[in-house]
């Protein structure tokens, strides 16, 4: 059947999968974050963009079931590093939600309340038969492809903070010029933000026309929790501050 993903981690189904429910006694036992990634396989080889809006889908409707919504965000936003590769950042979000793992993975985890919340094995990895929607193109030997006319839109994106927000784009920007426009109105300097679309690494130089990305689609963006530790002095308040003698 169409979107729909067969053999889960663990054997849950959909519905098990996509609340979460009280559970006071978690035993006390919260193990580090490990950095193995589930395998597994779809009824039918998966595209990309299948994969993309089955986990909008389920991001989308969580904080609907139980648990609170803060949690939720701080979930898929450690599943994104996690899924990229950043095992550092995905636990210093863990430990900063003050997220439990009893088991050492996001399949399974509980807040400081007793919530207990569990994410489904295709917000964690791709299945082994994904299909690349970019596999027929070889650029190897190819030109550098031309550049999208300059057509502005109203690009959605979401920080990991929680917060949902629309940067001036056209197709032709690269994401190191959206950064610096994120930078001038967030204040959150470009160096701490790692932007990811259907789950990969966007660099500097990438062109929003080479992410495929359509209307209405959302740019996840990670921001560097030592950013949002750390306040800039302005040059009066730092003159102002007292020194020691």
């Amino acid at each position: 059947m169409g979107g729909c993903v067969g053999r889960y981690w663990d054997g849950w189904d959909d519905t098990q999968s996509r609340g979460s429910s009280r559970n006071g006694g978690r035993g006390g036992r919260n193990e580090p974050l490990k950095k193995d990634r589930p395998k597994w396989k779809s009824d039918y080889p998966m595209t990309e963009g299948q994969l993309r809006s089955k986990r909008d889908e389920f991001w989308d409707t969580a904080p609907a079931f139980e648990g609170r919504k803060e949690i939720w965000d701080a979930l898929k936003a450690a599943a994104v590093a996690l899924e990229c590769n950043d095992h550092e950042l995905a636990q210093a979000i863990v430990d900063g939600a003050s997220i439990t793992l009893p088991h050492g993975t996001l399949t399974e985890c509980y807040d400081e309340l007793g919530n207990r919340y569990q994410l489904p094995v295709y917000c964690l990895a791709p299945p082994v038969n994904l299909i690349s929607e970019r596999s027929d193109e070889d650029t190897s030997d190819s030109p550098e492809p031309p550049v999208a006319p300059k057509k502005e839109f109203q690009l959605k994106v979401r920080l990991s903070t929680g917060k949902d927000l629309r940067l001036s784009a056209s197709m032709a920007d690269t994401i190191g010029q959206l950064k610096k426009q994120l930078q001038a109105q967030e204040d959150i300097d470009a160096i701490h933000q790692r932007w990811f679309f259907s789950g990969k690494l966007l660099t500097d130089k990438t062109r929003l026309q080479d992410t495929k990305i359509q209307k209405d689609f959302v740019i996840q963006v990670i921001v560097n929790p030592q950013a949002l530790r750390t306040p800039k002095l302005s040059p009066t308040t730092a003159a102002s501050s007292p020194t020691s003698e």
